[in-house]
C-alpha cells in the first residue's frame, strides 16, 4: 500500500508551478489530512503520509499549470489509487465569504408540513394496492415534530391496502437517523432487529441501528406484499432502505440498479486553498448480507430488472400474480383431489403445497417453477407439471381425436379385403420367420368386424412360422388401446388359463379394471414359446407404444429399434390459472388420470419404451434377424451353465437353486431381453448372484479363451536377489510403546516361504517378535497362496495346544481339509498373550482374508479398518459349451471352526469399522489404551483403597482390580468409554454403590470436570436476581410458611450473600407459626451449609451434636454442632417443622433430613429419598483423561441408628411425592387449631 501511494503522489505533487499560489506541496499534504480524518475507509490509508512526505523529498517536478487539469489529475490519482469513484476534487476559484455564526433557526411546523408534502405523495390504487412516494428520507427531529400527522393523514389511508408500493425512484438521500422509523412499519413489532451498522470517520464511532419497538399507529402486516421501486437516480439513505427490506426478504425490488451512492458525503475544503474534495465520511457495514457488505458504489440491484418508468406498472403486474398465488393453489388442490390418479400421494402433495412459501414469487412463470419443484420433489412422476401458456393461447385443451368405431366401416365385403390388404403386410422370410406389419391401432369394435378378413389374410399365412417379426416402426398407434388386450392374448398359452396383462385405474371414474388374456380368439393362437421381435421407431406412439410395453414386460417379445415417441402418458390438462389484467401469461397443470399398472405391479409413468436392442429404425430388421439367430442358440448356453454349476460351484444345494432358476427364468422367457452374449452374461452373473448370495460367481463373455497363470519352478534367488525382494514386499518398524508393525502384500506359497525362512527371519520376524504388541497391515494385500496361512498363523499361538484355523471343502475333489497350527515353526514364536491388530480395507482378499478371519474367529486379533472384498481361496473358470461365454466358479468353501458354517462370503467385518486411512491411528490408540490399563487398575485400586469411606469394601475392590489385571476381561478393550464402564461395572458390583465409578473426560470437556474447577463466584451485582431465582417462599393460610430450594450451594458463597438471604427469604418465613421446608427436588450439593441451616431450628444456648462424619483420606472423625451465633432470628425449637422429600432427593439434602429426623425436630412427609452419599471427591488417575469419584465420608453418629448413603431415608408419613405438600399442609393446620 506504501508503494502504491508513493507512485501516485509522486507523479502529482512535485509540480513547478508560477508564483500565483496554484499549487505548493503543501496542498497534497493537506489533501491526505482531509483523508486521514474524513475518508472512511481509515484502513485504506495506511503509509499514506509517509508516501506523500517522500515523494516530495524526491525533487522530481510535474508541470501542471492549469488548476482545472490539476484538480482532474488529482481525482484520478485518488480514484485509481483508493478505487473510490465518490472521491472528487474540484478547483473554485470563486470567493467564499465566511459564513457569519448565527443562531440555527428551527422550521416551524407549518414549514415542516409544507415540505413533507413536496418529498411525499400518496395514494390507493386499483386492486386495493397503496402507493408511497418518498423523494426525501426525513430525520428523527422531523419525525417527532410531524410524526402525528404522517400516521393520521398518510398512513392510515394506506395501512387497509392489501399490498403497498414504496417508490424512491426520484429519491436522492435523506437522514440515516429517519431509516429505522421506516423499516420498522414494515417489521414486527415482537423480534427487534439489527438492520444496519453505521461508521463515521470524523467522530469515529460506530452506530448500531435497530428496529424501534415501538411505534406511532399500527405496523404493516408481515403477511402483506411490499414492493420498492428503484433507479438510477436512487442514492444515499434511499438506497439503504432499499437493501434493508431486500436483505430482510421484506419486499422486491424493482426497476433499475441504483446510484450506489454513500450515507454521508461531504464536500471539503483542501486546507487554505481554492481546492475542494468529495469525501464519504460515513460508511454502511450491513449486517444483513453476511461478510459486511453494502450497496456502497456497487448500488442496489433490483430483483426484477426494468426501465425505471415501466416499474411501476411491473410491480402492478406481480402483485396481481401474488394476489392470484392462494386461488391458484386452491385449485390445484382440487384438480389433484378430483383427478390425480395416484391417489395415495395426495394427501402428501396437499399437505406439501399447504406448507410451501411462495413469497419469492413474481411472475407467472416464477409459479410454474415452484409449483413444479414442489410436486416434483414428492410424486416422483414427471408427468405432473404445470405449464406456462403461451400469448394467444386458449386454456381449454384441445379436443380429443375421434375414435374409429367399426359403425364407420363399410358393408361391403370386397373393400373390407381391400382395406386389410393396405393396413396390414405380411411375409415369411427366409428361415420361416414370420413378418408383419401395421402402422395403426383401431378400436376392439373394428378388430371384431374385420376379424375374420385378418385372420384369412394375416394370420393364417404366419400360423407356421417359427419365429415372428412384428413391425411397429411407423405405428402411430391410436387413441384408444381398447384392442391391445386382444391382440396381446394371441401371444399367450390358451391352455395355461388367463394371464394377467395390466391393470387401469381411471381416477375420472374412480373405476379399477383388470385385463387379462382371452381364451376364445379368432383363429389360433401364436403361443408363449415361439419368439417375438418387435420394430420400434421414434414414430411408434400411443397404443403401439402400450403394446411394446406389455410384450416386453410380459417377457414375450425382444424389442429391437430406436426409443418409442413417450407420447402414451394417459394424461389430462386442465386450466389453472387465467390470464387476465397485470397477468399476461396463464397456467395450465397436466395430470396423469389413469395409472397403468404392468403384470409386475409396477406403475407406468409413459415415457418412451426403450428397446433391448437400440440401434437406427433403418437397421431395425437387420439386427432383429442378429438377435434372433443368438437367440435359438441361448436354449443350450443356460442349460450348460446350470450343468456347469451343479458340477462344480462349491455349495452343491446352492447350485441345485441357482440351476433350477435358470431353467425357471428360461422357460417364462425371461432371457428374451439379451440380444448377444455381453448382454446374456450381464443378465446371468446378475441373477446367480442373486440366487446364491455369492458376488464371486459370475459369466463373462471373452474372445480369447483365458489360460491359466503359469506356474513357474520355484527358483530360489540368490542372497542379494532375496534381500532385495524381502526389503521391497515388507515394511517393518518399531512404534513408540514397543509396538511393532508388520506389512506385506501378498500372500506366498508355503515352499517359497520355507526356502526363504532364514532370511526372513533375520531381516523382518527378529526385529519385531520381542515388541509388545504388533500391528499386521493387511489393507493392501489382495491375496496369493493360502498354503502359507497355517505359518502365519501360528507364530501367534503357543505350539500347544494346537488350533484349528479352519476347514476347506473342495468340490472338485469332494474332500475336506482341516487346516491347524504348526506344533514346530523356524525361530521364536510371538505367543499368545501379546495383543495383535489386523488392519483392512476393501482390497483385501482372498488368501489375505482366510488369515483376517482365522485369527478374528479365534480371538487372536482386533480387526480395525473396512469389511474385506469377500474373495474366494479357490475359483476355477469354465467355457459354457463351445461359446465364447465363460463361468467363473468358485469350487472350495471354508468352514469355521468355531460354528462349523461356512465362512460369509460378504468378507471379514472388523470389530472397529472405519476408514482404511484411518485405521493405523485408531490401531495405535487402543494399542496404547490398552498398554495402559494395567497401571490404570492399579491406581484406582489404590485410590479406592485409600479414599473409599467403607473401608473394608474398599480394601476388597483394590484386591479384585489388581488380582484380575491380566485377565481376559480388559482384553478387548477398544475404547475409553468402554473401560470406563467396565471398570465402573466392577466397582459398583463390588461396593453396591452407585456413587463409586470411574470418568473418561476427553481433553476438550475437561472443564466440566466434577471437583476439579474453581468455584465459579458471581459478580455481587447478580447476587439478588440468584437468590430470587433459587429460592422459593410463600405464606399459607393459617400463617404457615413455604420453603423450598433445589440445591445445597457452598458455604462460601452462601457467607457473601448471606445478608440478602436474610432480607430477601429468611425474613419473609421466620415470624410464621409453623414451616414446610420442600426437599422434593433437591439433589444435594455441598454439606458444608447444613449445620448452619439445621441451626436456625434449635434455641441459642444449647449446643446440639448434628451429626459425626467419618473421612476416609484422613481417617478422622468430625463431629457437627449447631452454631452458637446466626445471622437474622432463629425459628426456634418449639415451632411445627416438616421437611416434603421424594425419592428424588439426594446427598446433601438427604443429610439434613436424617438429621432432623433423627433429632425428632421434623416430621418426614413423602418419599423415601434416593440414597446418595456425602459430596465425593473426583481423582485423576494418574496423568490419564480417566477420573474416579469416590464418596470419601459417610455419618457414623450411632451404630444403632441405620445410615442413609446408598439406602435413604424413609418418611414419617409416607404418600406420593406430588401429594406431600397438601397432605403437610392438612396436618399443620389440624396441629394449629387443636393448639390454640
Amino acid at each position: 500500500m506504501t508503494r502504491t501511494h508513493f507512485l501516485l503522489f509522486s507523479a502529482l505533487i512535485i509540480c513547478s508551478i508560477p508564483a500565483e499560489e496554484i499549487f505548493q506541496p503543501t496542498l497534497v499534504l493537506d489533501m491526505a489530512k482531509v483523508l486521514l480524518d474524513n475518508y472512511c475507509y481509515p484502513e485504506n490509508l495506511v503509509g499514506m503520509q509517509e508516501a506523500i512526505e517522500q515523494a516530495i523529498k524526491s525533487g522530481e517536478i510535474l508541470d501542471i499549470s492549469d488548476p482545472k487539469m490539476l484538480a482532474s489529475v488529482l481525482t484520478a490519482g485518488v480514484q485509481g489509487a483508493l478505487n473510490d469513484p465518490r472521491l472528487v476534487i474540484s478547483y473554485e476559484p470563486l470567493p467564499h465569504a465566511v459564513p457569519k455564526e448565527e443562531a440555527e433557526s428551527s422550521p416551524t411546523r407549518e414549514q415542516l408540513l409544507s415540505l413533507i408534502e413536496h418529498v411525499i405523495m400518496y395514494d390507493k390504487l386499483e386492486g386495493n394496492v397503496g402507493y408511497l412516494r418518498i423523494d426525501y428520507i426525513i430525520g428523527e427531529d422531523v419525525v417527532q415534530k410531524v410524526g402525528a400527522f404522517l400516521v393520521d393523514k398518510v398512513w392510515k389511508t394506506l395501512i387497509d391496502t392489501s399490498a403497498l408500493v414504496i417508490d424512491l425512484r426520484h429519491s436522492t438521500g435523506g437522514q440515516i437517523s429517519g431509516l429505522p422509523f421506516i423499516i420498522s412499519y414494515l417489521h414486527e413489532q415482537d423480534k427487534r432487529l439489527h438492520v444496519e451498522t453505521v461508521y463515521n470517520r470524523p467522530s469515529n464511532t460506530t452506530i448500531e441501528i435497530w428496529t424501534l419497538p415501538k411505534v406511532l399507529g399500527e405496523r404493516y402486516s408481515k403477511d402483506k406484499d411490499v414492493i420498492v421501486l428503484i433507479s438510477h437516480h436512487t442514492t444515499g439513505v434511499a438506497e439503504d432502505v432499499a437493501y434493508i427490506l431486500k436483505h430482510m426478504n421484506r419486499a422486491i425490488t424493482v426497476g433499475e440498479k441504483t446510484a450506489g451512492g454513500s450515507l454521508d458525503i461531504q464536500k471539503l475544503r483542501i486546507g487554505p486553498s481554492n481546492f475542494y474534495m468529495m469525501v464519504p465520511v460515513s460508511r454502511s457495514v450491513s449486517p444483513l448480507s453476511g461478510g459486511g457488505q453494502s450497496w456502497e458504489v456497487s448500488g442496489v440491484m433490483p430483483c426484477v430488472a426494468t426501465e425505471a418508468e415501466h416499474a411501476l406498472q411491473k410491480s402492478l403486474d406481480i402483485l396481481a400474480v401474488r394476489r392470484a398465488v392462494p386461488g391458484t393453489i386452491s385449485h390445484l388442490k382440487n384438480i389433484l383431489k378430483d383427478y390425480y390418479s395416484l391417489v395415495e400421494r395426495v394427501p402428501v402433495l396437499l399437505q406439501r403445497l399447504a406448507a410451501s412459501d411462495f413469497s419469492s414469487v413474481q411472475s407467472s412463470e416464477d409459479l410454474a417453477t415452484k409449483l413444479n419443484t414442489e410436486l416434483q420433489a414428492l410424486s416422483d412422476d414427471p408427468r405432473l407439471t404445470v405449464r406456462v401458456m403461451m400469448p394467444g393461447e386458449a386454456a381449454d385443451p384441445p379436443a380429443e381425436k375421434a375414435v374409429g368405431m367399426a359403425a364407420d366401416l363399410p358393408d361391403n365385403e370386397q373393400l373390407l379385403h381391400a382395406l386389410v390388404d393396405t393396413v396390414f403386410k405380411v411375409s415369411v422370410l427366409p428361415g420361416n420367420v414370420g413378418y408383419m406389419r401395421f402402422d395403426e391401432f383401431a378400436d376392439a369394435s373394428v378388430l371384431a368386424k374385420l376379424g375374420p378378413y385378418i385372420v384369412h389374410k394375416v394370420w393364417v399365412p404366419l400360423q407356421n412360422t417359427e419365429n415372428l417379426i412384428m413391425d411397429l416402426r411407423y405405428n402411430l398407434g391410436g387413441p384408444s388401446s381398447s384392442a391391445v388386450p386382444v391382440l396381446l392374448s394371441y401371444f399367450q398359452d390358451p391352455a395355461a388359463g388367463p394371464v394377467h396383462l395390466f391393470t387401469t385405474y381411471d381416477r375420472r371414474t374412480n373405476r379399477t379394471q383388470e385385463h387379462n388374456s382371452q381364451a376364445e380368439l379368432l383363429g389360433q393362437s401364436y403361443g408363449a414359446k415361439r419368439g417375438i421381435y418387435l420394430l420400434t421407431s421414434h414414430h411408434t406412439a400411443t397404443a403401439a407404444e402400450e403394446f411394446a410395453y406389455l410384450m416386453q414386460s410380459l417377457g414375450r417379445a425382444t424389442l429391437v429399434g430406436e426409443i418409442t415417441a413417450g407420447s402414451l402418458s394417459h394424461t389430462r390438462t386442465y386450466p389453472l390459472l387465467q390470464p387476465g389484467p397485470g397477468i399476461t401469461r396463464g397456467l395450465t397443470i397436466t395430470v396423469p388420470v389413469i395409472t397403468f399398472i404392468d403384470n409386475h405391479g409396477e406403475s407406468w409413468m409413459g415415457g418412451g419404451v426403450v428397446p433391448d436392442a437400440i440401434v437406427l429404425a433403418e437397421d431395425a430388421l437387420e439386427k432383429a434377424e442378429e438377435v434372433l439367430a443368438f437367440h435359438k442358440n441361448m436354449g443350450v448356453l443356460l442349460e450348460r451353465t446350470g450343468q456347469l454349476l451343479e458340477a462344480h460351484y462349491a455349495i452343491p444345494e446352492v447350485a441345485a437353486k441357482a440351476s433350477a432358476m435358470l431353467s425357471t427364468k428360461r422357460a417364462q422367457g425371461g432371457y428374451r431381453s439379451a440380444i448377444d452374449p455381453e448382454t446374456l452374461a450381464s443378465q446371468l452373473t446378475s441373477d446367480l448372484q442373486e440366487a446364491s448370495g455369492d458376488h464371486r460367481l459370475h459369466v463373462f463373455h471373452s474372445h480369447v479363451e483365458p489360460t491359466p497363470e503359469e506356474q513357474l519352478p520355484n527358483v530360489i534367488p540368490s542372497p542379494e536377489e532375496l534381500s532385495y525382494i524381502i526389503e521391497a514386499l515388507f515394511k517393518i518398524e518399531v512404534l513408540p510403546g514397543n509396538l511393532g508393525y508388520l506389512r506385506f502384500d501378498m500372500m506366498a506359497e508355503a515352499e517359497t516361504v520355507k526356502a526363504i525362512g532364514p532370511q526372513l527371519l533375520q531381516m523382518v520376524w527378529n526385529k519385531l517378535v520381542d515388541t509388545d504388541a504388533m500391528i499386521i497391515d493387511m489393507r493392501y494385500n489382495t491375496g496369493g497362496y493360502s498354503t502359507a496361512i497355517p505359518i502365519l498363523c501360528s507364530y501367534f499361538f503357543d505350539p500347544e495346544p494346537r488350533k484349528h484355523l479352519y476347514t476347506v471343502f473342495d468340490r472338485s475333489t469332494s474332500r475336506s481339509t482341516e487346516v491347524w497350527t504348526l506344533p514346530q515353526l523356524t525361530g521364536k514364536r510371538y505367543g499368545s498373550l501379546k495383543d495383535i491388530y489386523i488392519l483392512t480395507s476393501h482390497m483385501s482378499g482372498s488368501a489375505a482374508e482366510a488369515f483376517t478371519r482365522s485369527m478374528k474367529d479365534l480371538h487372536r486379533a482386533t480387526v480395525v479398518g473396512e469389511p474385506t472384498v469377500g474373495g474366494s481361496l479357490s475359483v476355477g473358470i469354465y467355457r459354457v459349451g463351445n461359446s465364447s461365454l465363460y463361468a467363473s466358479i468358485p469350487s472350495q468353501v471354508v468352514l469355521s471352526p468355531v460354528t462349523g458354517k461356512v465362512w460369509s462370503v460378504s468378507g471379514v467385518e472388523p470389530h472397529i469399522t472405519i476408514q482404511a486411512s484411518e485405521a493405523m491411528a485408531v490401531a495405535q490408540h487402543i494399542a496404547n489404551l490398552r498398554a495402559q490399563v494395567p497401571q490404570i487398575l492399579q491406581t484406582v485400586g489404590k485410590l479406592v483403597a485409600d479414599n473409599y469411606a467403607f473401608v473394608d469394601i474398599g480394601t476388597v475392590i483394590a484386591s479384585n482390580l489388581t488380582k484380575n489385571i491380566n485377565k481376559d476381561n480388559y482384553k478387548r478393550i477398544n475404547t475409553e468409554e468402554e473401560l470406563a464402564g467396565k471398570v465402573t461395572a466392577i466397582l459398583q458390583a463390588l461396593s453396591d454403590d452407585e456413587h463409586l465409578k470411574l470418568l473418561y473426560i476427553p481433553e476438550h470437556a475437561k472443564n466440566s470436570i466434577p471437583g476439579f474447577m474453581p468455584k465459579q463466584i458471581p459478580p455481587p451485582e447478580v447476587f439478588e436476581d440468584l437468590i430470587k431465582f433459587s429460592f422459593h417462599t410463600n405464606v399459607f393460610e393459617n400463617n404457615i410458611g413455604y420453603l423450598r430450594f433445589d440445591m445445597f450451594g457452598d458455604s462460601e458463597l452462601l457467607t457473601q450473600l448471606s445478608d440478602l438471604m436474610i432480607e430477601h427469604v429468611w425474613k419473609k418465613i421466620v415470624h410464621t407459626d409453623a414451616l414446610i421446608i420442600d426437599m422434593r427436588y433437591n439433589i444435594g450439593g455441598s454439606t458444608t451449609p447444613i449445620a448452619i441451616l439445621c441451626s436456625y431450628f434449635f434455641d441459642e444456648g444449647h449446643p446440639i451434636l448434628l451429626d459425626k462424619v467419618y473421612d476416609r483420606p484422613s481417617d478422622s472423625v468430625k463431629e457437627i454442632w449447631t452454631q452458637p451465633q446466626l445471622k437474622g432470628e432463629r425459628y426456634g425449637s418449639q415451632k411445627g417443622l416438616v421437611i416434603l422429600t421424594s425419592a428424588v432427593t439426594a446427598g446433601a439434602a438427604e443429610e439434613f433430613v436424617h438429621i432432623m429426623k433423627r433429632l425428632s425436630r421434623a416430621l418426614i412427609i413423602g418419599e423415601q429419598t434416593s440414597g446418595g452419599c456425602h459430596s465425593p471427591q473426583t481423582y485423576q488417575v494418574d496423568e490419564t483423561s480417566f477420573y474416579i469419584v469416590i464418596p470419601t465420608s459417610r455419618s457414623v453418629i450411632s451404630a444403632d441408628s441405620p445410615s442413609w448413603e446408598g439406602k435413604g431415608v424413609p418418611p414419617h408419613i409416607e404418600t406420593p411425592a406430588e401429594t406431600a405438600l397438601i397432605k403437610a399442609k392438612e396436618m399443620l393446620t389440624a396441629h394449629l387449631h387443636s393448639s390454640r
